[in-house]
């Protein structure tokens, strides 16, 4: 049985990628460069594929290029590698999640403190959120959009919410 090949819009296709991104992959070091034929076309067998594959799941856990390289290096020289360092990259993107979800748990309270001085009615002039916004920037230096802008107060910016 002949291995099987493919072009790079084929391999493209099959891992649900663009061709730019093979491309891209390629020039990162990534995907190894595939052979070309005759006519000048890359070729791309299985590995490629199941390569492609293994990249794109460990982007979806959020490792990064970095990472992923050292992921590819680690399951491609298995022989030569531990789990352990497996491992440890592993905990490394866990303890990044939970900082990004600790970033996201206080932007949500943020939101929530500003919801609650501003409920949708009355101008923007008036609007509690958009003073705050504004007060945030002129605390860090820049000039204030807008200097007649109410700050702190319950406005009329009041709608009617369940």
């Amino acid at each position: 049985m002949s291995e099987e090949f493919w072009t790079r819009g084929e391999l493209a296709r099959r891992a649900g990628v663009k061709v730019a991104t093979i491309r891209f992959y390629e020039r990162r070091g990534l995907l190894a460069d595939a052979f070309r034929s005759g006519n000048g076309y890359h070729h791309y067998d299985r590995d490629a594929l199941r390569r492609l594959q293994f990249i794109r799941r460990a982007q979806e856990l959020g490792f990064s290029l970095n990472e992923i390289a050292e992921l590819l290096d680690l399951w491609l020289m298995p022989e030569v590698s531990s789990s352990s360092e497996v491992w440890e990259l592993a905990q490394s993107r866990i303890r990044n999640v939970r900082e990004k979800i600790a970033d996201l748990q206080r932007m949500e309270a943020a939101l929530r403190d500003l919801i609650e001085t501003c409920r949708g009615e009355g101008t923007a002039h008036t609007c509690p959120i958009l003073a705050a916004l504004e007060a945030r920037e002129a605390d860090s230096g820049a000039s204030p959009h807008s200097p007649g802008r109410a700050t702190g107060q319950r406005s009329q910016c009041k709608r009617n919410t369940p």
